[in-house]
């Protein structure tokens, strides 16, 4: 299309001069660049979990000494950012939900193809959402793995002593 109108503004036939021409060719250019960024302000971010609800159950312990921490990999978290100019960073935080908390867990993203992996974070009710993934550009279907550790002491029991911790773990993808 853009091609036909070209040929159009610029035919032998034409009243358009040379200046004219190139004059709306650049505002043309410029026209559709603008609505190809308004198009596209915040559209295409998406944030999605692959691997379903976990269960990490502390059972084992070395004995005169604590119990043996419980880690699981199998899920991993996609991120998408909407193409925006300038660029801007984007990051994602990490919070927990849990009523009643017997047992510490800690979360880390393992290889983010975008950004930068946070140092591993300590999931507690109450805390404020922590940076997660950090200095992330535009990302289109970007992964990580996420490693979830559990663990608790003898003073705090074990999944078989007490009932077993309920975390609702949300993931935020925001402008940083």
């Amino acid at each position: 299309m853009i091609g036909i109108l070209l040929r159009i503004l610029y035919s032998g036939n034409s009243i358009v001069k040379k200046s004219q021409f190139f004059k709306k060719q650049y505002l043309f250019f410029v026209i559709v660049f603008l609505l190809f960024l308004i198009i596209t302000e915040g559209v295409g971010q998406s944030l999605s979990i692959n691997g379903g609800n976990r269960e990490l159950r502390i059972t084992d312990g070395i004995p005169d000494g604590q119990l043996i921490d419980v880690t699981n990999t199998n899920c991993s978290l996609r991120y998408t950012t909407p193409f925006s100019w300038p660029p801007r960073n984007w990051k994602i935080t990490v919070r927990t939900t849990c009523p009643d908390q017997s047992f510490g867990l800690r979360v880390i993203a393992v290889s983010p193809q975008r950004g930068t992996a946070a140092p591993e974070v300590t999931l507690s009710t109450g805390n404020p959402a922590a940076d997660f993934v950090t200095n992330i550009t535009w990302a289109n279907n970007s992964r990580c793995t996420l490693r979830y550790t559990a663990f608790a002491t003898f003073a705090q029991g074990h999944s078989g002593d007490v009932d077993n911790d309920r975390h609702t773990i949300t993931y935020t993808l925001q402008q940083q």
